[in-house]
């Protein structure tokens, strides 16, 4: 029996939960895909290339959460 590092709950094996880890690593994943995101599209050197949906996208992103930063 261990404690598992993730959760800090009992672990019946000698591992943390195979749950706790595969949490972490999308996690870990969806953080480096959101960071890769402006890398991808390459928004800090030319956002006027961008196609029309793409800037409606994220003008639609950016008054959502103008919106829920008043409430």
């Amino acid at each position: 029996m261990k404690i598992c590092n993730i959760c800090h709950r009992i672990s019946a094996t000698d591992q943390d939960h195979l749950d706790c880890i595969q949490k972490i690593r999308i996690e870990n994943e969806d953080e480096n895909f959101k960071q890769s995101i402006p890398e991808k599209l390459d928004l800090s050197k030319d956002s006027i290339n961008l196609g029309i949906e793409v800037r409606a996208i994220l003008e639609h992103l950016t008054k959502k959460n103008k919106k829920e930063d008043l409430s």
